[in-house]
């Protein structure tokens, strides 16, 4: 019997075209198991977010109803807990009975058969709890696929990089096995915490093919210097195992070098520029931070460059 999956997609009802897009991937997977969507409105009114998706609530959508399996089932809530991502994932998480929980941002899109790989992949790993999948990152009218490289994923791995492709939209999980931490600083790095929490218990089963559209660029968040500043600093408190790889170290403290200069905070950007040197020599992010601090580029046309190819600072 294939297991029932509950998809939680959070929203603040800005991006109604996006998130219609997001809900009828959502819905069209071919996963033979009961597939349940719970749209969380985040910090205002759900009634626009019930109006934008009126006809996927009434279940009359030409064509898609008709070609997905059965059990397919979409409702709308407000955020119950704290303000924010964590707490919106949680109410989702929270309103689901199934066995399965994922996640989707309403700015991304599930591509076919993402469920169906992912429970697969669950299913062949004996005691697997998590799961993720390989993206394709969409920036402008330029797709560049982001893999891993590997079908398991470990903290190990998770504490030298970041890892894009680890991605909250692609996290598939056992419900009740993981909550998201509503501690975490403006919901930075929610969903990296999370990841590296489930490694921490069992390797993450990754499936390493493009399974998930992530658009970059649109993100509400994606300035906000100070957040990610608070965000990092929250992670190495949280997880001191991050400042002992010499490269993961380095990436840290490279990107607080960053955030720190794109705010011109000159000398704290110089001092965790240092601190990235010292980790490991070759860290790019330092002399990048050390160049935006100088003014020589600014950090929004770092960033752009970079999301033009498919990668972030």
């Amino acid at each position: 019997m294939s297991p029932s999956v509950g998809v939680v997609i959070p929203t603040r009802g800005r991006r109604p075209e996006q998130l219609r897009a997001a809900a009828c991937a959502a819905l069209g997977q071919d996963h033979p198991g009961p597939v349940e969507i719970v749209v969380v409105v985040d910090g205002g009114d759900a009634a626009p977010v019930v109006d934008q998706l009126a006809d996927l609530l009434a279940g009359g959508v030409p064509g898609l109803w008709e070609t997905a399996p059965v059990s397919r089932s979409i409702r709308v809530v407000t955020n119950r807990r704290s303000p924010g991502l964590p707490g919106t994932r949680n109410t989702g998480i929270a309103a689901l009975g199934t066995d399965l929980v994922a996640f989707c941002d309403d700015d991304d899109r599930w591509l076919s058969g993402k469920i169906s790989s992912q429970v697969a992949a669950l299913r062949a790993e004996p005691g697997a709890e998590f799961s993720s999948c390989a993206i394709e990152v969409e920036y402008g009218s330029r797709r560049v696929s982001r893999l891993a490289g590997t079908s398991t994923v470990t903290r190990a791995h998770l504490v030298r990089s970041r890892m894009a492709m680890v991605h909250s939209s692609t996290f598939l999980f056992r419900r009740g096995a993981f909550w998201v931490d509503e501690s975490a600083p403006n919901g930075q790095n929610e969903d990296w915490d999370l990841a590296l929490r489930a490694a921490a218990r069992h390797p993450i089963v990754h499936v390493d093919r493009p399974l998930v559209r992530v658009r970059w660029g649109g993100s509400l968040y994606v300035a906000r210097w100070a957040d990610r500043i608070a965000g990092l600093e929250w992670m190495l408190a949280r997880h001191p195992d991050l400042a002992v790889d010499p490269r993961g170290a380095a990436r840290v403290y490279g990107q607080l070098a960053f955030h720190h200069a794109a705010l011109g905070r000159r000398r704290e950007a110089s001092r965790w520029a240092w601190r990235a040197f010292a980790a490991r020599r070759g860290e790019p992010r330092a002399p990048i931070a050390l160049a935006v601090a100088a003014g020589l580029v600014s950090a929004q046309a770092v960033l752009n460059a970079l999301h033009h190819r498919g990668r972030g600072i």
